[in-house]
């Protein structure tokens, strides 16, 4: 009852319902997008895809602007975080148009992918600004955490339902993919028109930590990243709750790699029904994300946030050798829901305990290298699996090594609780 009071109390609020709709709006759009991504580089006809190349998609998409993330972080703690989700999402739309008409000109995959990095690169600041907002728009306490469960799990299954709708747009022909690029750029732009809806300086920072010079503030990026990192060397529990996130995600990665394979030449005869199944797969994580919203608020009440996701991680120790190694759809598909519930559990739950016990001023910068392990983490999964697949998909090895990265997991988490 308590929760379900708290959900219509955040939803009274209209700062929060503006910010949780340029959320959903964005995030849908990152959905179509990357489905586009995946469909022209794993599933057209006219290519031969290896675990090896979509590691190197995922490198070149993911990594370069990972490793400069915590360089967002420190502008994010200077600029206003209300008009980064505006002209960041004004550009996205902006580079979607022109990634559209280069798949329709046919260019050389270099040029493809530059376009598709540079609205990737953009997202670094959208994701970690909506994360670092939402306290400014919702008070602390259980509210806060009802908020993470809401926020981004809704921008989660935002993100699933855009993915579902590419999915369905692509399986009318096998030459769409300009019109899913397309349907990206209109959502992003739906969501910089939804920013307008706050004022600009509603979600901070506050404007006397604000350095009124951007040179200034570029200059002092290295500075401000190194007191990010000592502000979170000095706090033991939002380090411990990011380092699990981070083991967690490089499992999901792996994961996500698998089926992708096995969707694509194991499970299906062509590409469109590879494609079809891969889509019925993301549905089912996508129905686990929305499980993990309706369950972590009393999970976490429960067991506290760092119980749950030792939980969280439990639940991969046994069910993916329970599961995965059958590599037939059913038993995969009941894994992609208790992964996905699991994964989006303790997503919520670090959310919250990096929020609650970082300082504002330090919030963007902490996000923003959350953000560089959230993809480091997928993009090394993606690479280790590319090291120990066969090209369907069916490594036993890789699905042993996930649980053993799960059961750590676990057990660390166990024991912090006790110490």
């Amino acid at each position: 009852m308590h929760a379900v009071r708290d959900l219509r109390v955040l939803l009274r609020l209209r700062d929060f319902r503006s910010l949780l709709a340029a959320r959903l709006l964005s995030q849908a759009a990152d959905g179509v997008f990357q489905v586009a991504l995946a469909a022209f580089v794993v599933f057209s006809p006219e290519k031969q895809t290896s675990p090896a190349a979509i590691a190197s998609a995922m490198a070149i998409l993911l990594l370069p602007y990972s490793l400069l993330g915590p360089f967002t972080g420190v502008l994010l703690d200077r600029w206003r975080r209300r008009q980064v989700l505006l002209y960041g999402n004004l550009l996205r739309s902006l580079l979607a148009l022109v990634t559209a008409t280069l798949i329709v000109g046919k260019v050389a995959d270099w040029l493809f992918y530059a376009s598709a990095l540079a609205v990737t690169a953009v997202n670094r600041f959208v994701l970690a600004g909506l994360s670092a907002a939402l306290p400014r728009v919702v008070d602390g306490g259980p509210r806060l955490v009802m908020a993470n469960s809401l926020a981004p799990t809704a921008g989660t299954l935002a993100a699933t339902a855009g993915g579902g709708l590419a999915f369905a747009v692509r399986l009318a022909g096998p030459h769409v993919d300009t019109f899913v690029v397309l349907l990206a750029a209109a959502l992003y732009f739906c969501s910089a028109l939804t920013a307008l809806r706050m004022t600009p300086q509603l979600l901070g920072p506050d404007p006397a930590g604000l350095q009124p010079q951007l040179r200034e503030a570029l200059l002092s990026t290295v500075r401000g990243l190194v007191e990010g990192l000592r502000h979170l060397a000095e706090r033991r529990t939002p380090a411990r709750a990011l380092t699990a996130m981070t083991v967690i995600r490089f499992c999901y990665g792996a994961l996500t790699v698998s089926v992708l394979m096995l969707c694509r030449y194991s499970w299906a005869d062509t590409e469109a029904e590879g494609l079809a199944l891969l889509g019925i797969t993301v549905l089912v994580s996508g129905a686990g994300f929305f499980m993990a919203a309706v369950v972590t608020p009393w999970a976490v009440a429960r067991f506290t946030a760092f119980g749950w996701i030792a939980c969280c991680a439990a639940l991969g120790t046994v069910l993916v050798p329970a599961l995965g190694l059958f590599f037939e759809p059913g038993p995969m598909l009941a894994a992609a829901f208790v992964l996905g519930l699991g994964t989006q559990g303790t997503k919520i739950s670090t959310d919250t305990v990096v929020q609650s016990s970082v300082d504002d001023a330090f919030r963007g910068r902490i996000f923003a290298l959350y953000d560089v392990l959230f993809n480091v983490a997928f993009v090394g999964a993606a690479a280790v699996a590319a090291l120990m697949l066969p090209p369907d998909g069916r490594s036993t090895a890789l699905l042993l090594t996930v649980t053993a990265l799960y059961a750590a997991v676990a057990a660390a988490l166990v024991r912090f609780r006790r110490s």
